[in-house]
């Protein structure tokens, strides 16, 4: 019996993982991965013991890409009928942290669920791109539409266009990724900040990340306001009480979430 193509792991109090685990495919993004990943993802905001999430792969590859061999010979309404968006849709939609710990290649779709996630930590090797013109396509995972709202225009075109792969350098530069870490640390650094963000109140990071998310899409007076409403409502939260009333009496808040 093979071994799952997506396996879940729980390496921290408060923190679950969720690995690709294609390591023969690169782990490449075929449906079956893909429906995992949104099934795991789903599970996990469910789960009140899971208050931060962390997506990865192995020490070869996040995700190469999207399974070539599995859309090579599909045809436009097999496509359309595949809902592939609907599975992208889950995992940006999660309203609990996620964090991407990249090792290797994240290419194509690999590259466009990186950036799905809320935070990229990145192993100094790694390797990004959007090479889906040298396939004859291009990307749709949300690497014409996140990609240049990410790094603006101008480098989006330069890494769309040619199809060029970047190191983690050039995406840090970039903007593209959060941090660099050594190699052998990836994971392991992803573990931590995920069990940092999950000591916080995680009524408080839930809306600290939709707010920064929807504010994106908006004006800034509308962002603006969306983040003042959010912050008055946190006041009729317990952990608001706790958190302060630890911070006068010097001592470890305890959040429960309510």
């Amino acid at each position: 019996m093979s071994a799952p193509a997506v396996i879940t792991e729980r390496p921290a109090e408060g923190v679950g993982l969720i690995r690709i685990n294609r390591p023969e495919a690169r782990n490449a993004l075929n449906m079956e991965v893909r429906r995992l990943i949104g099934q795991h993802l789903t599970a996990m905001a469910d789960d009140d013991s899971v208050r931060c999430i962390v997506l990865t792969g192995n020490d070869k590859a996040f995700a190469a890409g999207a399974d070539i061999k599995e859309m090579a010979g599909a045809g436009s309404i097999e496509m359309l009928q595949r809902g592939t968006q609907k599975l992208w849709r889950i995992i940006y939609g999660c309203p609990k942290p996620v964090i991407a710990a990249v090792s290797g290649f994240a290419l194509g779709g690999g590259c466009e669920l990186a950036m799905t996630c809320d935070i990229i930590l990145a192993g100094e090797s790694a390797k990004f791109g959007q090479p889906e013109v040298k396939i004859g396509i291009i990307p749709g995972g949300g690497g014409t539409q996140r990609f240049p709202r990410t790094v603006g225009k101008y480098k989006a075109m330069r890494y769309v266009l040619t199809g060029d792969i970047f190191g983690a350098k050039e995406a840090f530069d970039m903007n593209l990724i959060s941090e660099i870490v050594p190699d052998t640390e990836v994971e392991k650094r992803a573990i931590a900040m995920a069990a940092q963000i999950a000591e916080l109140p995680p009524i408080a990071i839930q809306q600290a990340k939709e707010s920064i998310i929807r504010g994106a899409d908006a004006s800034l007076e509308t962002g603006l306001t969306l983040e003042t409403r959010t912050l008055q409502m946190l006041f009729a939260s317990q952990d608001q009480k706790e958190g302060m009333a630890a911070f006068i009496e010097k001592r470890k808040p305890k959040f429960v979430g309510k």
